[in-house]
Parts: structure tokens; sequence; C-alpha cells
């Protein structure tokens, strides 16, 4: 279909938003109506009117009693829209967070989609996953899908999480097969407010004395850890050579650069960071928290988006995979104790974001098996 003009454009563009299989992935209704709420507010559905009976009936345009160039604004606003989310002026603080969330949760689900038509043997794991209603968070309903493929991309636990109105979660951890990094991606709207948390890190897989970094990003040396210092400077200088490149390391810059009124919270070489989060973060975590605004998750939502595309890149690599034998028993090892204390870190987050209860439940739910033997680790 070719369209003529802007009206045409505004027209075809909310057939669309009002069909959300055709437009996105699970975005609710209410979003569909806050574009809708605002375009009756600046005057624009009489224009809408008139197109769709111009298009039904085959008669040509006739004048908009809407002002032109209100229009032609809103029209520009939805086209520019990456993922036809649009803020309602109008739209209360809860159904403004419910279209954020939802724009987030329909970005991941196009994600996990994608890795599963990547990688074949990628399965479901229905005792390990949660429905939709299995249980809730602050009223809020929780779902998670767990995958592991036990094939060549020796993924150990991949959990597709979501919490209504709350947050949007995907972890990745790789089995003892390969060197790739695990991956955290995870955006969290604290108490449906105003605010948007946002973590992200490709997780090395050999120890690098990341938690002895200072706040100037120095380790210690020979002086201080004796020949081990090498050994830990050859896991950083792999890690980096492989993984943690030139090209990703602007990638995290650019994230930082363009988001709005983004803190960074504590990070490695930061004394108030705790000593289980020194242990398992990566040299480039990234760990903000900025106001929730449609630019801001815009910028996450492609942020992710690229991420997981890295880590996928980097799973279907070959040239990752260990050699048969002592690599792979030790990096079952080492996978082993990490697991156990990225699940001691999860708690804690968890905890003091959803209390006591409901922050140890979805840990364990979010964290999957401690043994990751099931997948081709040693014993």
């Amino acid at each position: 279909m070719v369209l003529s003009n802007k009206f045409s454009a505004l027209a075809a563009l909310l057939v669309l938003w009002s069909n959300a299989d055709a437009f996105s992935v699970g975005v609710p209704s209410s979003c569909r109506a806050a574009v809708v709420t605002k375009l009756h507010a600046k005057g624009g559905m009489d224009a809408y009117s008139a197109q769709m009976a111009a298009m039904a009936g085959g008669s040509t345009l006739p004048a908009p009693t809407a002002d032109a160039t209100v229009v032609d604004k809103v029209a520009a606003e939805m086209l520019d829209s990456s993922r036809g989310q649009v803020n309602a002026a109008t739209a209360s603080s809860s159904g403004a967070v419910s279209c954020d969330i939802s724009a987030l949760q329909a970005s991941q689900t196009q994600i996990v989609e994608n890795i599963k038509s990547s990688i074949p043997d990628l399965a479901v794991k229905p005792d390990l996953s949660v429905t939709s209603g299995g249980f809730t968070i602050a009223g809020n309903s929780v779902t998670l899908n767990a995958y592991d493929a036990p094939g060549p991309a020796n993924v150990a636990w991949m959990s597709d999480l979501s919490i209504d109105n709350t947050m949007s979660s995907l972890t990745i951890f790789n089995g003892p097969l390969t060197n790739v990094p695990h991956l955290i991606s995870r955006c969290v709207v604290p108490n449906n407010g105003d605010t948007l948390h946002f973590f992200l890190d490709f997780r090395p897989r050999a120890y690098g004395a990341y938690d002895l970094r200072d706040a100037n990003g120095n380790y210690p040396g020979p002086d201080t850890l004796g020949r081990k210092a090498f050994e830990y400077s050859g896991a950083r200088k792999e890690f980096e050579s492989k993984f943690g490149t030139e090209d990703v390391v602007k990638f995290y810059g650019d994230i930082m650069s363009q988001l709005e009124g983004a803190v960074e919270n504590p990070g490695l070489g930061d004394d108030r960071l705790p000593e289980l989060e020194k242990l398992t973060r990566g040299p480039l975590a990234l760990d903000v928290t900025m106001p929730l605004s449609a630019k801001n998750v815009g910028i996450v939502l492609s942020a992710r988006e690229k991420a997981a595309s890295l880590w996928l890149e980097w799973a279907l690599d070959s040239s990752h995979g260990h050699r048969p034998g002592a690599p792979i028993n030790s990096q079952y090892v080492y996978d082993s104790k990490y697991k156990i204390n990225a699940y001691g870190v999860l708690l804690d987050v968890y905890v003091k974001l959803f209390g006591q209860s409901e922050g140890e439940k979805l840990a364990a739910a979010d964290s999957g098996p401690i043994d990751e033997a099931y997948v081709g680790g040693g014993s």
C-alpha cells in the first residue's frame, strides 16, 4: 500500500495499532488506547474518521476538520516510535509504567524467539518454568520460561522472566563446554514508580581478580598476589581479546552517554558494593537508575537487543569451545562455585526489591539448578 500523505500514514498506523498481533507482541489494549486518547486530545480523530471512510468507500479524502499541523505532529511522533509505544500525556502513572514494561517484555520475547530459532536444541524445561499467575509479586503476575541446551551451544540455564508492571529479566548461564560469558539483562520499575533500574553484564568464565580492582581501575600485581597475578592478568586479557573488545566497550559507553538523567550505582572498585557482587560482576557491568521516560526505555530496549545479539554470536562461534578433557572439568568446577555466588547476589537483590518471602521465592526460580552436570559438565 502506498501512503500518499500523512493522513494515510496516520490511518494505517492506527489500524496496525488496533491489531496487537500485527503490530507488536504482548502490548496491552490500555497502551493502544493511549494512542487514541492522545490523538483525540489533539483534535485528530475527525481526520482519522474521514480517512477511514475514504479508504472504505474509495472516495477522495475530504478536507480534515483538525488542524493539519497538529495531525502532522502526531503522525511524525507515531512514525518515529520504533516499537509503536507512545506515552500519552494524559495517561496515569500506573498506565505509563504498564506500557513501558510491556514494551520491554515484548522486546525480550522477540529476543528469546530469535535465540530459540538459532539454537535448535534449546528446549523448554516445564518443571522449572512458572506460568502466568503461578505466583505473584506485590500482586503482579510472574511468568518464567526456563530453557537449556545440552548440545554445542551448551546453555546450562536460560531464564526468560517477567513480572507484570514491574520487571523484565533475561539470564543466560553457559555450560562448561565453552568459555562464552554469561549474560544478565534486567530492567526493574520499583514500586510502580517513576524510575527505571537497568543492569547489564557479560560475566567472564574465569577468575580475573575483578573484585580486587581499585577505584582507578588498577589491579594488584605480583608484589601483592605473587605468581597468581600473572594467571589473573591472563584471564583478563583473554576476556578482553575475545569478548570485552573495543567495540563492546564502546557499546557500553554509548548506552550511558545516551541515557537521560542516569545515575550509576556502586560498581567494581567501590567499597559500597557487597563482596558477592564484586566476585560475580564482569568488568563492564552497567548498573544504573534513571527516570522512567520514553527515550530511556527505547535506549534500554535497543541495548538489551544488542547485548543478546552479541551473546548469540559468541555462543554460535565454535572457536569459543573448550578442548575435551581438563579444560572442561576446570570450567565446570569454576562454574559450579560461581552459580552459588550468583544465587547469593540475586537473593540479596530480590529481597531488597520485593521483601524476604517473595524475594526468596523469586531468586530460587530465576537462578535455576545450581548443579550444571546435566548439560555435560564433569562430576
